[in-house]
């Protein structure tokens, strides 16, 4: 089960277990530390830190091999926010984390994907099959959404876990017969010949990412969150104005192509700066919706033993009043 596997995970991070480390001990730590992975719907905040919308003397990017790794790290407290889908961030609170929701990335549109080998036509040729995925919530959420259309049973596959940087390397070596992924790497793995079988349209909603904060980070330096949420809605700006120009600073953080990294967008709703007043503010936002029909589908899926109280997670103060905030010196 996904809880019980994130449980295992974090209780050897508090027995102090090697982990990832960030810095050496002879090194000054950032103000504020942000954990993210490779996709695609992230891209804007890491275009920020190429455009120089915020100094690296108040923000430290940190680039994570995995969701599973980014979550980890946010739990042990070696980043102080991470970008997470909703359902990752529910799992996060559910295990006790004192956690926020400040700014909505996307709503996946057909960005998350199951690919198969070639000789693999349907869905229906996946009874009996291995199908590899990354042991999160959000994996788990697809693998329950292909089951339930293909009409199969957890026990018609054979799960496999892969995480996201190992998608490539498990395709050309066969490890799985058909894949759970994302963007950037399922436009790899389709330029390798792998099929679609199924995407994240047949299902809007279902999986939308979020940067989450731990609420003691919040009250540690809330200028240089609000400067992080602002540079990301700046770069968000400049990719819907100049978005060949912002192709080209992208692509080589995804290992594809400019022209792919603009197909790959095709694939998210990105949310804009009133978007997301919408979805985190006001009498009835849009996240809390959100979140409870997510919670409903994890519960009934045994993702989540109980639902957890979504209420005053999300925390629209850091949405800066314009596209533009800048730091008091």
């Amino acid at each position: 089960m996904v809880v019980d596997t994130f449980r295992r995970k974090l209780i050897l991070s508090s027995l102090g277990l090697p982990f990832i480390g960030l810095w050496s001990c002879n090194q000054a730590q950032p103000i504020i530390r942000v954990g993210g992975i490779k996709w695609i719907g992230y891209e804007p905040l890491f275009l920020a830190r190429e455009l120089n919308y915020y100094p690296s003397s108040h923000l430290h990017l940190v680039e994570f091999p995995s969701n599973t790794a980014n979550l980890m790290a946010l739990a042990s407290g070696e980043i102080d926010l991470a970008t997470l889908t909703l359902d990752e961030c529910l799992i996060a609170l559910a295990d006790g984390m004192d956690v926020r929701v400040i700014l909505v990335f996307d709503d996946s549109a057909g960005a998350d994907v199951v690919l198969a080998h070639p000789a693999i036509k349907s869905l229906s040729d996946l009874r009996g099959k291995r199908i590899g995925v990354e042991e999160t919530a959000a994996g788990a959420l697809m693998m329950s959404k292909l089951l339930e259309i293909a009409g199969l049973k957890p026990a018609d596959i054979t799960k496999i876990h892969v995480t996201g940087d190992q998608h490539i390397e498990a395709y050309k070596t066969n490890e799985f017969d058909a894949l759970i992924s994302y963007e950037p790497y399922s436009t790899q793995l389709e330029n390798m010949g792998a099929r679609r079988l199924l995407d994240s349209s047949r299902f809007p909603g279902l999986i939308v990412d979020v940067l989450v904060a731990r609420a003691d980070a919040l009250k540690k330096n809330p200028e240089s969150i609000k400067l992080l949420v602002s540079g990301y809605f700046q770069a968000l700006d400049f990719l819907q104005k100049s978005p060949a120009d912002a192709a080209k600073l992208i692509a080589p953080r995804l290992g594809i192509i400019p022209a792919e990294v603009t197909q790959a967008f095709k694939g998210v709703h990105m949310l804009d700066l009133n978007s997301n007043r919408a979805w985190l503010n006001g009498k009835k936002p849009h996240f809390s919706v959100a979140a409870k029909i997510v919670a409903n589908i994890m519960v009934q899926s045994k993702l989540l033993l109980t639902l957890p109280n979504i209420e005053q997670l999300q925390d629209a103060s850091f949405l800066p009043e314009t596209t533009y905030y800048k730091l008091n010196k």
